[in-house]
């Protein structure tokens, strides 16, 4: 009896034994990575076990994890769940970038592409000096499109080079899209000069005259019938016409852009805006042979911060009324600006003939520099000396200037004040303006006709000729029609 319990005794322990071995073994096959790869380093031939430190196998990748927002997605997979931004790169659509391919087809196609997919990128890589013809970028689009614009993206080198199908009117045309930025480190070189040297451009035939015969030129950005655009931090310059033009928008966001051209190129104004509503144009640096900022009818709530211009033919509302049109005008503030080296400073100016209002207008804050005429108002504006004298103009009322200071170039009066016999201009208040001779004597004698208005403070040069209160008759202002 004894012997049975001693052999039931080790009977136990030996399955325990070979139980718990199995055990070990399986535990450590489980979690052990298989080397497939016999040649490698450390592999295990047949030697010593527990020489190789075990592998542990990574878990299954969780549904949730996908491309992180800095990785460009496959274009040919836009609509991958929980990816990043998705990256249209003109290249992957064929654009070569040489700066002599015309690469219009594969804009299009990335665009065709971007548009379809919300909050999607369309790329203008840093590597490529991409040359397109005109094109015109239409939506609607799904919301959030960036149109990034890294290298350089240039039109035809000038008329001779333009294709004869092309508009001349505009070489990139955004149309109807909403909730676009167009933005980048690169640049828009835009081949202006052959343009500018069209005989028919002012003072470029013979001798300093203007011929007849073609002159259309193309404004080279244009935003059509569109809503809450970004325009930002690019460099545009050497326009033919208009650098940038926005033309019945509204929501209009234009910060940090350096807009550049020589002083003597024609028809170059830095930004264009007509009847649109609702600007912003912050913290940008425009020289350039035409306005600065020019700003035509229909336009209201436009604000206007901390810009830079000069040369240049300075910041402008107008010219309106042309063609005995109606034009209205409101609530538009410049303020912390400085006009350098330019032909005007802040203007208004009209036709004779026209109808409408300009009204709510407020200067402040700007500093001049070497400015022909620092403040203008002219209401007799005419670009040939056959105009005719005529009864109606486009009212003007209710302009502040205020804290206007620097310096003015003797060879116009530094403030003009030039109103309609039949439609005088009202409610204009000065105040803090002190503006002194860039080189010469004091001109000390501002030019005033039919301009009502008052002085809050001292005005360098003193403006006697402006007339206290309102003239006798106004028209009311429901007759103008704005």
């Amino acid at each position: 009896m004894g012997i049975s319990r001693i052999k039931l005794t080790l009977y136990i322990l030996i399955t325990l034994s070979v139980l718990f071995t199995d055990t070990t073994f399986a535990r450590t096959h489980y979690h052990k990575k298989q080397n497939r790869n016999h040649n490698q380093k450390g592999s295990n031939n047949g030697g010593e076990r527990g020489s190789e430190t075990p592998t542990i196998d990574p878990p299954p990748p969780s549904p949730d994890n996908g491309t992180v927002p800095s990785d460009p997605a496959d274009p040919t997979n836009p609509t991958e769940p929980n990816s990043g931004p998705c990256v249209f790169d003109v290249r992957s659509y064929g654009a070569v970038g040489d700066g002599s391919t015309d690469d219009k087809e594969a804009f299009q196609s990335a665009w065709k592409a971007a548009c379809a997919v919300e909050s999607a990128v369309l790329l203008v890589p840093s590597d490529g000096n991409f040359m397109i013809t005109a094109t015109t970028f239409s939506g609607p689009c799904q919301p959030g499109l960036v149109f990034q614009i890294d290298g350089v993206l240039q039109p035809p080198g000038g008329p001779d080079c333009w294709p004869e199908t092309d508009s001349k009117q505009q070489w990139l045309l955004f149309n109807q899209v909403e909730a676009l930025t167009v933005k980048g480190s690169g640049t828009i070189e835009g081949n202006g000069e052959d343009w500018w040297n069209l005989p028919c451009k002012p003072h470029k035939g013979p001798h300093g005259s203007t011929l007849p015969g073609p002159c259309d030129s193309p404004a080279l950005l244009r935003f059509f019938l569109s809503c809450k655009l970004t325009l930002k931090d690019l460099r545009i310059e050497n326009s033919p016409k208009f650098h940038v033009k926005f033309d019945n928008c509204e929501g209009v966001h234009i910060e940090g852009l350096s807009i550049n051209s020589p002083a003597l190129s024609p028809n170059t104004d830095g930004i264009h805006i007509e009847n649109t509503k609702s600007v912003g144009i912050y913290n940008s640096k425009i020289s350039n042979g035409d306005d600065c900022i020019s700003i035509g009818t229909g336009c209201s709530d436009v604000d206007i911060e901390n810009v830079t211009c000069g040369p240049s033919h300075g910041i402008s509302i107008g010219s309106l009324g042309v063609h005995n049109s109606q034009a209205c005008v409101a609530n538009i503030t410049v303020r912390n600006t400085v006009i350098r080296h330019s032909d005007n400073g802040v203007r208004i100016k009209t036709w004779q003939g026209g109808t409408g209002s300009v009204t709510g207008l407020t200067f402040d804050t700007i500093y001049m520099e070497d400015v022909r005429n620092c403040i203008i108002i002219d209401q007799y504006y005419c670009l040939s000396k056959s105009c005719m004298n005529q009864s109606t103009a486009v009212y003007v009322s209710d302009v502040v200037y205020n804290n206007i200071r620097g310096t003015y170039d003797v060879r116009s009066p530094p403030i003009h004040f030039t109103c309609s016999d039949s439609m005088p201009c009202t409610n204009i208040t000065m105040s803090e303006v002190e503006l002194l001779p860039f080189e010469g004597e004091l001109v000390d004698d501002p030019f005033c006709w039919n301009a009502y208005g008052a002085q809050q403070t001292l005005t360098i040069p003193p403006i006697t000729c402006l007339q206290d209160g309102e003239p006798e008759a106004v028209v009311e202002r429901a007759s103008f029609g704005c």
